[in-house]
């Protein structure tokens, strides 16, 4: 797979397929949740790994663009789940 390519659409299609199980009732309670765990996960990798990530950025001048787009595409799956409440 390229970096440069890379979609959210691949993850959209199998989270319209995991939504397919459950009510269209709970489909905004199920994202909500979703987007919590999410940020949940998040803040406990980040929490643990904060000063390997601080060295990252610092030495590898490279991964900023890098972690940048890796955000960019967090933010995009985050707002496109909290969309479906």
């Amino acid at each position: 797979m390229n970096v440069n390519n890379f979609s959210l659409h691949n993850v959209y299609s199998i989270y319209y397929q995991f939504l397919g199980y459950f009510p269209e009732k709970l489909h905004g309670i199920i994202s909500v949740v979703l987007a919590v765990l999410i940020v949940f996960g998040i803040y406990k990798v980040l929490r643990k790994q904060l000063v390997y990530l601080i060295l990252l950025i610092i030495l590898l001048p490279a991964s900023g663009p890098i972690l940048k787009k890796v955000w960019e595409q967090i933010l995009d799956l985050l707002q496109f789940l909290l969309s479906k409440r």
